[in-house]
């Protein structure tokens, strides 16, 4: 995550639920035979703003997710969420995966495939149009989707940044 104004959160503080996206079988033959170890990539969030993504890796499957899962808790960032979307259109990119997020009407839903959506519902976006170009690799568009959601910023941070001053109109 390059952006320096994201805003980083401690776990101990929040109950964060998670999600699995995907485990990996690898294969390593040796001499002795095959040698199978699994990866995992896990998102965390408390579906209301907070959210991060962790890798893993094991010999057992349980494993794997038990540390992606505590890596994840280690990357948590804060996510402005107004209205239950997201403040502005995004796109970013990781590797060979791109991402675009747009805002969306209250009760649109979350209109995203496999990776996307694990992420999004952790943070708690409600309404949300989304799509992934590229590289489908869910290792990718899980940290293109971090990309996009650590750029995000709302319209207080800007005026504060501008030294202008907002009256809080919406509940963000």
């Amino acid at each position: 995550m390059a952006n320096s104004n994201v805003k980083r959160v401690k776990s101990s503080e929040i109950e964060l639920k998670d999600r699995l996206v995907a485990i990996n079988r690898v294969t390593k033959v040796t001499k002795g035979g095959r040698h199978f170890s699994f990866s995992a990539i896990v998102v965390v969030g408390n579906e209301n703003g907070v959210a991060g993504y962790g890798l893993g890796k094991a010999n057992e499957v349980t494993d794997a997710i038990t540390k992606a899962i505590d890596d994840a808790k280690k990357n948590l960032i804060k996510v402005p969420i107004i209205k239950g979307t997201i403040p502005h259109e995004i796109t970013a990119k990781y590797s060979s995966s791109t991402v675009f997020m747009k805002p969306a009407a209250n009760g649109t839903g979350v209109i995203a495939g496999g990776a996307m959506r694990a992420v999004l519902e952790s943070v708690g976006v409600k309404d949300v149009l989304c799509k992934s170009k590229g590289s489908s690799n869910p290792h990718n568009v899980v940290k293109a989707t971090f990309e996009a959601l650590s750029l995000m910023r709302d319209a207080y941070t800007v005026a504060h940044e501008r030294g202008l001053k907002l009256n809080k109109v919406f509940n963000g």
